[in-house]
């Protein structure tokens, strides 16, 4: 039997690999391991290759591609309807091949290496920004133990530590000091470790045609921009701007029943760290729209007026995502009147 699709459960070492004919029929369903899996994979030239979009997946699916394969990666949470019975790797290979044979599924198109790179530079700095504020917050629990509290901000705290931790008579031990001064260090550690990691972005930012492009929108800077490019590429992933900002969960979600229509919040799906930097964007048009008289800020005015700052900046960060995707596709300049 012909088979006609194959779909692979991803893995370090030991790969399981199942392929179907035309009908969905399995022709085979066992495990392969890594060296031996291109091989495999070889003897079935004209078979479309589906893989959960996980770790790993990008560099299977752009080695594919450079041989001539379809490839699909599907969203993990669309496979996992389809797993049948228990879970175990060959009922996940399996599912695998039923979700990528729905027509109406979409799917995730392997990221070149330079969106790797990007998105690589991100992920590290998002990591050090949330080490360096679950230190800080450490720091400030520990202090707040010998009754030193000192007000918010983390350039307040800094500053204030020298002087409490110099003061003899505020109530921490010898141990306190010491433990306090090594956080301080790890600290100012982080802070050389971000500023590396922001300089890196912004050379990237400079050196990349799309994201100097994407510069040019109110409200977007190195950050947003070059994590829009890693994330949405040239945009083809896409149906529209409204598909993209509903994949970055900056849309209601919905809970509708018999005719009746019920919305509610953000449903706050896919890429978090992209739609939060939207976010603080849209807080920078919002909070100085009124001085603004760009097309952008004059909407946001009167969204505001209307619906309040919170919603406005949530519908602002919807608009800049739109406008992103418009952007990368007809890789176009931006037009703030």
């Amino acid at each position: 039997m012909n088979v006609t699709l194959i779909g692979i459960d991803l893995a370090k070492s030991v790969f399981q690999v199942c392929a179907v004919n035309q009908q969905g029929k399995t022709v085979f369903n066992r495990q392969v391991r890594r060296n031996r899996l291109m091989a495999l994979l070889l003897d079935h030239p004209g078979a479309v290759v589906a893989m959960e979009a996980c770790s790993g997946s990008n560099y299977w699916g752009r080695e594919l591609e450079q041989r001539g394969y379809a490839v699909k990666l599907i969203p993990p949470q669309h496979v996992k309807p389809f797993v049948k019975g228990n879970k175990n790797d060959r009922n996940d290979a399996f599912a695998i091949t039923e979700a990528a044979r729905r027509p109406q599924l979409r799917y995730v198109q392997p990221r070149s290496l330079e969106q790797t790179d990007l998105i690589q530079v991100h992920r590290v700095l998002d990591r050090k920004v949330r080490q360096r504020t679950a230190l800080i917050n450490q720091i400030r629990g520990f202090l707040t133990e010998y009754g030193v509290v000192v007000k918010r901000g983390k350039e307040h705290l800094w500053h204030a530590l020298a002087d409490r931790l110099e003061e003899p008579n505020n109530g921490l031990t010898p141990s306190a000091r010491g433990l306090i001064c090594e956080l301080q260090r790890e600290w100012a550690q982080l802070d050389r470790a971000i500023a590396y990691l922001e300089k890196r972005i912004k050379a990237q930012s400079r050196s990349d045609e799309a994201a100097q492009r994407l510069m040019q929108i109110k409200g977007v800077g190195e950050r947003i921009a070059t994590a829009a490019v890693a994330f949405a590429g040239n945009g083809q992933g896409y149906h529209n701007g409204r598909h993209f900002s509903a994949n970055l969960g900056l849309v209601p979600k919905e809970h509708s029943s018999g005719g009746k229509q019920r919305m509610g919040g953000m449903s706050k799906r896919g890429n978090r760290y992209l739609r939060r930097l939207l976010i603080q964007g849209a807080w920078s048009v919002v909070r100085y729209a009124e001085r603004g008289q760009d097309r952008l800020s004059r909407w946001a005015v009167k969204l505001i007026e209307r619906r309040g700052k919170h919603k406005a900046v949530i519908a602002v960060a919807n608009k800049i995502a739109r406008i992103i995707w418009s952007m990368l596709y007809h890789r176009t300049d931006y037009q703030p009147v």
